[in-house]
Formats: structure tokens, sequence, C-alpha cells
């Protein structure tokens, strides 16, 4: 019998979507291993006879986990208006599902079956063409550069408007310009920096004012020759946006403190008590909503109108003066999602190629759904990465579940702007939760640099920078470093810019060992495939001899067809 309870799909989701103007895929789920082949049936909605005639295509198995099967057909060139139904077969056999129900026979009524209503090219959901090719280098200002191959460690107080603003170890806008072509040496075409507006932290995501770059980094003009001097690289530039909360030195707030209820920026701000105080210490909870508890940031309120005119004039004032590439949100899954809506129009009406990037920890579904964001990172990986590679907690098998349902989260454009990470400014470095092991780290840096979205780099972390608390995976850069991570990560990065199937490719799993930790997978598109094979075990491994006539691209412990313990094989063939 068919297993009917694990049978899904939605249409106008992740499930049924179009590519591009010419292209739709649809996609079902099925229990794993319950159904020999699936039959997609679709015909034109508008069709003037009764009943309608179907054209039948068989569906491929696309991905697979612990639980479940799901077959993906992509049609071309189709009606622009469609009616579809499944046909599953298992042994003898066969049924029929639509309109989320099975059935033993067809129905004539078109009703009664899932619908495509129309093939609309506004409700394609797509990133920007360059971040498909993205390498991102990700810099925390403070931490990075003072000028160049160097980071002073020193500390510094300025003034801005009246306000102290807070140096901690010396980073200046000026030092990631003077170390660009370090970074492009690296093999990355883009850099993402962590907020560089006025603040008075170190850190800078307390904003006391969003029309200025903070003193203690530099002036707006040093802003500016880097973004073009970015550009003369062909390299690209993204900035941090945050717009969920301000600091407590905002003139906004500052007025609430002031003027009481009497204020005309009350309503800026959420749950303000009458008189504002601003706590002396961390341990007293404010009378105000903010970031968390974090009593320096009072969260604005992103539904208010004079907020969100106000907003807009900064998103506009950094996109069409500044010619910034991309916006990455902070703490976007808290803000009111009308205002992200109003945001990307407003940046995509000045840059329609601006990528927006949310700061969304779990499913990001609900934000990409074409009105607001193109990306979010990846935090997800980070954390399936962190328990395969580091921790060595789950199986092979295990990982691609988890792998798997990455994969069929989003639509497939959006998978390829993803931005995935193995560490940031929030997290300890993935050194660390590897306890120094290299050979772990490298596996998870292959893995980085080939699977499906844009791999992104925090700073430092290609010279073995380490650190489990905030002080230390945010210390200063160490240019001197001559770190064998160095040449690691420029030949992934050299892979992946020299071969097209890593960067905007398919991906399939080709084996996962339920036992251990060997997973090998491929990248591929009408003309190559590129398989990856890591062995993630303290023992060696073997390739199955079909892999012979492959090229070779890169390897760490590959001899007479096996990998040594924590060792991997990259190879390319060209498709027949």
């Amino acid at each position: 019998m068919i297993n009917i309870q694990a049978l899904f799909h939605q249409p106008l989701s992740n499930y049924a979507f179009s590519i591009d103007e010419n292209t739709l895929i649809f996609r079902l789920r099925t229990a794993k291993d319950d159904i020999d082949k699936v039959i997609f049936h679709f015909g034109d909605t508008a069709y003037q006879d009764n009943p309608i005639q179907y054209t039948s295509v068989q569906m491929a198995l696309f991905a697979a986990d612990e639980y479940f099967d799901y077959y993906e057909i992509m049609i071309k060139d189709s009606y622009k208006r469609i009616v579809y139904y499944f046909e599953l077969c298992q042994k003898q056999n066969k049924v029929y599902y639509y309109g989320d129900h099975v059935y033993d026979e067809v129905s004539i009524e078109r009703n009664d079956m899932y619908k495509l209503p129309y093939h609309r090219k506004e409700d394609i959901i797509d990133v920007p063409k360059w971040l498909k090719k993205a390498i991102i280098y990700n810099i925390f200002p403070d931490s990075f550069a003072t000028s160049k191959n160097l980071i002073s460690g020193t500390p510094s107080l300025k003034n801005h408007k009246g306000f102290t603003v807070k140096s901690k170890l010396g980073g200046a806008i000026n030092g990631v310009t003077e170390n660009l072509d370090y970074i492009q040496n690296l093999g990355f075409n883009t850099v993402y920096l962590n907020p560089i507006f006025a603040a008075g932290e170190y850190h800078k995501y307390d904003i006391i004012d969003y029309f200025s770059i903070d003193p203690c980094f530099g002036t707006n003009d040093d802003f500016l020759n880097l973004v073009n001097e970015c550009h003369l690289r062909d390299m690209k530039i993204i900035i941090d946006g945050v717009f969920n909360h301000s600091g407590w030195n905002f003139f906004a707030f500052e007025d609430c403190v002031k003027n009481g209820e009497a204020s005309v920026y009350k309503d800026w701000f959420y749950r303000l008590e009458f008189p504002v105080v601003k706590p002396e210490t961390y341990d007293i909870k404010p009378g105000y909503e903010c970031f968390g508890y974090e009593r320096l940031m009072p969260k604005l309120n992103t539904s208010n109108k004079e907020v969100i005119s106000y907003l807009m004039k900064v998103a506009t004032y950094w996109t069409k003066e500044y010619h910034i590439d991309g916006w990455r949100l902070d703490v976007a899954d808290e803000v009111d999602s009308e205002f992200w809506r109003i945001f990307r129009k407003t940046v995509k009406e000045i840059n329609p190629e601006i990528a927006i990037i949310g700061e969304v920890w779990q499913s990001a579904r609900y934000f990409l759904d074409g009105s607001m964001f193109d990306s979010t990172m990846n935090y997800v990986f980070l954390k399936y990465s962190k328990d395969f590679f580091a921790n060595t907690k789950i199986t092979a098998t295990e990982f691609n579940t988890r792998i798997v349902s990455l994969l069929t989260r989003y639509h497939k454009n959006t998978n390829y702007g993803q931005l995935n990470l193995l560490d940031s400014h929030d997290t300890p470095r993935f050194l660390s939760h590897a306890e120094g092991n290299i050979q772990k780290y490298e596996l998870a840096l292959l893995f980085l640099f080939t699977f499906v979205g844009a791999p992104m780099l925090f700073y430092g972390d290609e010279c073995g920078l380490e650190g489990l608390k905030e002080e230390d995976y945010r210390q200063k850069m160490r240019f001197e470093s001559k770190h064998n991570l160095i040449k690691i990560i420029q030949s992934f990065t050299s892979l992946r810019n020299s071969n097209l199937a890593l960067q905007l490719g398919d991906y399939r799993t080709v084996y996962t060992q339920e036992d251990g930790g060997f997973f090998v997978f491929k990248r591929f598109n009408e003309e190559e495939e590129i398989i990856i094979f890591l062995n993630v075990n303290e023992y060696e491994v073997t390739v199955e001899k079909e892999f012979n006539d492959c090229i070779v691209l890169i390897h760490k412990g590959y001899l007479n067809n096996t990998i040594q313990p924590y060792g991997y094989l990259v190879v390319k063939r060209k498709r027949s």
C-alpha cells in the first residue's frame, strides 16, 4: 500500500514555482522508497473542450533523505494557465493525487485538480545575478585593519555631535581599502561590512547617526573611496543596515528622554514608560523595548509612518549616493513585514540588482516570497556543518537529511543566493568548534565552497583565528600569519571561480554512509559534473572504480582509489 500520509504538494509554493518566464518546476514528496515512479500530467486550464487533454511526463527523483523521496519535473514553454495531477505507481498499485487527496481514478472536472492560475513574470522569485557568483569576505570593521597589513590594536575615543564614540582595536575604512588586494588575492569578489554608521560602542550596532560613517572608522568620503575601489576591481560591497533598533543617543530617543510624553518622537519606539530613563547598569531592566534587554539599543517602531519615512531616506542615501551593492539587514525577523516591502521597493527602484539579505536564524520562507528579501544569512547551514564536520555528532546520512531540507525549503533560484557561513561576529569561530582540528575545518571549508549558495568567510578564518567568547572571536586580524589555511582557501576559491557548475549548477547527493562520515555529492550543468568526496572518518574509504575516468581537480589523501582519514577528492567529467 502507498503511504498516503507522507504525500505532500502545495501549489504556489516551493513545490510549484517558476524560475524564469519560460520554465516551471513542480515537486512532490513521497515516503522513502515507497513509489516506483511518478507521472506528472498537465494541461491547459483554459482548454475549450471537456475533458482536458493532458500531457504526461515522468518525474525525476531529485532528492532523498531518511524519511522522504522528493520528485521534480521542469516544464518549459508550456501553457500560461496549468491544471495538473500526479500519478503514483507502486508495483501493481496505481493511484492519482490531486486536490490534496488520493483517488483511484481521474476526475474530468478541471476544478478538482491542482492549478497554476497564471504564469506571471512578476511572480518569479530570483536573486541578483552577481550574488549567485559571489564569494564573500565578511569584515568586522573595528577588528580588521588600520592600514595596509596592519591592525593597530589601539582603542580610541572620538566625538560625534556631542557624543562619545568608541573604537576597541583601531580598524578603519581606509584599512579595508588598503587591503582589497589581500582580499582579492584570497579569491573573494565581495566584501560585507558589519555596521559602519556612527555609534557609541565598538561594534556599532547602537547607532547615533544613520547618515555618517563613524569617526573612529573614517569619513563618508573614505567610504565612497572604498566603494569606488571595490568597483574598479569588479568587486561588490554589502553593508549592514540596523533598522530594528537605534542607539540610545539617537536624536529621537534623546528627545523622548528629555521631553517625555510631550516628545514628538514618542511613537517612534515601543513600550516607552514615562519618564524615559536610561538605566545606569546592565542589571536594571529598561522601561522601554530593546534589542533583547540591551539597554543601549531601544527598539524602533518600524510600523510608524514617520519612522518608515526617515529610514527610507537612510536607505536611499547610501544606495543612491554611495552605490552600494547590497544591504544585510540586522535582526530582520523582528521588523514589521510591511517595512521590508517598502524597503525593497525603495532600493530596487534605485538599483534593481542590489542584494537584500536578512539576518534570520531559522527557516526564512516567509521572508523569501519575493516581496521582502533576496536572501538570508544561512545560520542553519552553520549548525548542520558544525554537527557533521566539527563535532561529528551525526552520520553522513543524517547530514544529508538536513541538507535536503535546505535545498527543498525555498524556490530553486533563492538557494543560489543564500549566504552560507561557518561563523560570524555573533558565533564562535568554526575552528574552535572543531577544537583546533584543521583537517575537520578543511573539509567543512571545501563543502562551503562547493555547495549551492554564496560562500561567506569571516575575516581571519584564513589565518586560523579561534575563539569561543565574543572578545576572542572578534579578535584583531593577524596579517603576519603564514597559516596553511591561506593556501587551502585560495585553492577552494579558485576551484569555485573556475567552474560554473559549482556556481550555478544543480545539486545531487551521490552516496551517504549510514554509520559513518563518508559523504559524496555532485554539482552539474548540461556540459559537465563535478563530484565531491568527503571522508569525515578516522579510517580510509574506497572510491568506486566508475570514477576512474574523471579528471582530478584537487584532493587530499587520495591514492589507489582510497581516501585517507579526513581526506577529500574533487573530480570532473563531461556529461554524456
